[in-house]
């Protein structure tokens, strides 16, 4: 099989990291192994002219996306601070649908979702981006499935990553399915990075999930959850702790947080058992017991419901 051809597209307030993500670790996959050169990357800019990205350095296009043709083996389209104008520009979107027929992948990197989605690649399809405007991608496109939470997502052949580094993981996955996951964890290794992270592991630790609660009950709840997970946490004992009923508890968790205070309960200690999978030599049913979660088989269902992957896969993966 010869080089497959890689097309990036950049534009102005792009952001550089998703584009690097991207080029670096294909770079890093064809320097690696008894194959060699096995991908060929040209970053394609509007006019083909240089895009200034949002760190405010700039960065030259390789081709005019004007004049980019397939067939392509990937279609990727960075996310960055410039993602509504770039949607809202026509004639970029244009050549983005344009390219995708002609492509045997598409794929976006952060909130490059938007550009899809406007040029309806993502109609009637699952897709992410960044946390932080995954709102607002599915209220400008309600055709759209968006779930906030996974780190990437396929749907068919169109792949959405959810934010900056996210990338990364991301091109690691292509490299996997195009070259073996043997090739994707060396080049992982070369970058000194995650061993391939599942696309369903979450975007944002329940400790970096934002805002704190500003009600002072929720917020003294969260407190003792994340504080000792392996403690009694039931409903009943929550609600004692700050003197309100379970039902009042239940809907101040609703208002404030979005869930009750048993699904984030179960959030939190899956958490907590991720951190000592990989950063201890305890087994399972250790860690099932240090979390609150009683036997190894309810960390394993508890686990696969916030990951997506086993305890056992988890600590593989993450520790090589």
């Amino acid at each position: 099989m010869g080089r497959r051809l890689v097309l990036v597209v950049g534009y102005d307030d792009a952001e550089l990291l998703d584009i690097a993500c991207v080029t670096t670790a294909l770079a890093m996959a064809n320097e690696l192994g008894a194959l060699a050169d096995r991908y060929r990357v040209r970053v394609a800019a509007p006019g083909g002219g240089p895009v200034t990205c949002a760190s405010g350095l700039t960065l030259l296009g390789q081709v005019a996306l004007e004049r980019a043709a397939g067939p392509l083996d990937t279609l990727i389209v960075s996310g960055g601070l410039g993602h509504l104008r770039a949607a809202a520009d026509l004639r970029l979107v244009g050549h983005v649908r344009r390219l995708a027929r002609e492509s045997r992948r598409v794929a976006s990197l952060c909130t490059g979702a938007s550009v899809l989605a406007a040029a309806g690649l993502l109609d009637g399809r699952r897709a992410t981006t960044h946390w932080r405007y995954a709102a607002g991608l599915a209220a400008s496109y309600p055709q759209v499935t968006v779930d906030a939470d996974p780190i990437y997502i396929r749907d068919g052949d169109v792949a959405t990553a959810a934010g900056v580094t996210s990338a990364l993981d991301l091109t690691l996955a292509f490299v996997a399915e195009d070259h073996g996951f043997e090739l994707s964890q060396e080049v992982a290794r070369h970058m000194v990075t995650y061993l391939h992270r599942p696309g369903n592991q979450a975007q944002m630790s329940i400790h970096t999930a934002a805002p704190v609660p500003r009600n002072d009950l929720v917020r003294r709840v969260v407190e003792r959850v994340i504080g000792d997970p392996g403690g009694d946490l039931s409903p009943a004992a929550l609600a004692a702790g700050v003197g309100v009923s379970e039902r009042h508890l239940h809907r101040l968790f609703l208002t404030h947080l979005g869930h009750p205070p048993a699904r984030y309960v179960r959030r939190a200690r899956a958490e907590a058992a991720a951190k000592l999978l990989v950063g201890t030599s305890l087994p399972v049913a250790r860690i099932a017991l240090r979390c609150g979660l009683g036997t190894a088989e309810t960390l394993r269902r508890v686990f696969v419901e916030r990951y997506g992957i086993s305890p056992a896969r988890y600590r593989a993966m993450q520790t090589g």
